[in-house]
């Protein structure tokens, strides 16, 4: 029951089971009852044909003729019967057919009125009966009262009866039968682009393939996008965790050479307090290096929004306590209801190293902006996100370079260059691209561009 064709098949057949049933049983309804109303129809013209017949005899009493029209009440054993009784009962004739068999006498009906009735032989055969109370007025001009009684073997009924409900279960398992075939062969088509999806799923698993294709059914459309979307997150992903192992390993190499310089001249006065500084200093770049990565293998994989406003307001509370000495004012310029629809660490990432950055080299003002990009809509937003300071800016010669990863303006200032690398590829992750200018403040300004994601893979920047 894993299958979703299976389960699709079996929710069909119970609805077929139903509807088919619901079917077979007005049908038997509607069949039994025309059948019914003709044996009745037929009963009806049978009595007539017997009142017809009658004739009083010379005595005053009813007769009926030596032979009936009818021929099947001449035939012993036809199944059809018919006999005349007084009101008390008594039989005065009874049709050849009837031979050796005791018609039920039943209700005796009203002047007049017929009366249809189911009753059976001794032996329990069923019967259809229908019996004419009558009133005959005689020649001398008295009259006497008579019950004439026509009776039906069902026996031949009900064997039409279940010849046709075989064949109503006969042709409905067979419509039903094509009919799962049918959808059967239908659903394997319907369900092909998701079998193509794990296809590619498998080939991307295997390096055979970078993403899923774009030709899928609309209603796909959206699936194919976001897991796209969600590869090139994660790959992205698995790229700055081996950048930033790329970046450990070039941060250590200046204090493991200085070390190796220590030991040459381990038996000055202070060598302990100098190594332990290096030692130090090798711990604070593991931690920071390894900080980024471990967060982000941690992450959900669900891209939610994330509430900007919230979010820029906790790292700039996070940033006043580290740089309580500098005492930056911030200028906060963030859209009311703004959301980043993207994962929350990246948004922290970005957001946090561009803030830290600003602080770092601000004289007094950090202003930070975030809006909507141009054509968002809101069920997957962009976002242009600007950070400026009024320190001493970034030269023009000196920006492209420091967007390129190991390229460092200062060595001495552990991550620098750093952060504006990572900052550039997770807005590359997102279509994004990253610029630096001069600010009206004076010093940097950077602005971070993510498109609305269904415009991602268009705009991404080169």
């Amino acid at each position: 029951m894993n299958s979703l064709s299976s389960r699709l098949l079996i929710s069909v057949s119970v609805l077929l089971l139903l509807f088919f049933g619901a079917t077979i049983a007005v049908l038997d309804r509607a069949f039994t009852e025309a059948g019914e109303q003709a044996r009745r129809d037929i009963l009806d013209g049978q009595l007539v044909g017997l009142l017809a017949a009658a004739e009083p005899d010379d005595s005053g009493e009813l007769v009926m003729p030596d032979r009936l029209r009818e021929p099947r009440f001449e035939r012993i054993g036809s199944g059809l019967y018919a006999e005349l009784r007084d009101l008390q009962g008594e039989v005065l004739w009874r049709s050849r057919s009837a031979l050796g068999l005791e018609v039920p006498g039943g209700t005796v009906p009203e002047l007049g009125n017929h009366l249809f009735g189911r009753e059976s032989f001794e032996d329990g055969t069923p019967l259809l009966t229908l019996s004419l109370a009558v009133e005959w007025e005689l020649d001398d001009g008295a009259s006497k009262s008579y019950v004439f009684k026509v009776a039906e073997s069902l026996d031949g009924f009900n064997a039409q009866i279940a010849g046709f409900r075989r064949q109503l279960f006969g042709w409905f398992a067979a419509v039903a039968f094509t009919m799962l075939l049918a959808f059967s062969m239908l659903l394997r088509g319907l369900l092909k682009p998701l079998r193509q999806i794990e296809t590619e799923i498998t080939e991307i698993e295997e390096g055979d393939r970078a993403s899923l294709s774009s030709k899928f059914p609309t209603e796909l459309t959206g699936v194919a996008r976001n897991m796209n979307l969600l590869i090139d997150s994660e790959r992205a992903r698995s790229d700055r965790y081996r950048y930033t192992l790329d970046n450990l390993a070039h941060s250590l190499k200046t204090p493991l050479a200085a070390m190796r310089a220590l030991l040459n001249d381990r038996q000055e006065e202070g060598f302990g307090d100098r190594f332990d500084e290096q030692i130090e200093r090798m711990d604070e770049i593991v931690r920071y290096q390894l900080r980024k990565p471990a967060a982000s293998v941690a992450d959900n994989l669900v891209l939610a929004p994330v509430p900007v406003e919230k979010e820029v307001a906790r790292l700039i509370d996070g940033l006043r306590k580290v740089y309580h000495d500098k005492h930056p004012e911030f200028e906060v310029r963030i859209e009311k209801g703004m959301q980043f629809r993207g994962d929350t660490g990246d948004f922290l990432e970005v957001a946090g190293n561009l803030l830290d950055n600003a602080c770092k080299w601000c004289e007094r003002k950090v202003r930070i902006s975030a809006v909507p990009s141009v054509g968002a809509r809101a069920v997957a937003s962009g976002m242009v996100l600007t950070v400026a300071d009024d320190g001493p800016g970034i030269p023009q010669d000196a920006a492209d370079a420091l967007l390129q990863r190991g390229m460092r303006l200062d060595e001495s200032t552990p991550g620098h260059g750093i952060g504006l690398a990572v900052v550039k590829e997770i807005a590359r992750s997102y279509g994004g691209r990253l610029s630096i200018k001069r600010s009206e403040l004076g010093g940097a300004e950077i602005t971070v561009s993510i498109p609305p994601v269904a415009t991602a893979k268009s705009d991404q920047a080169p």
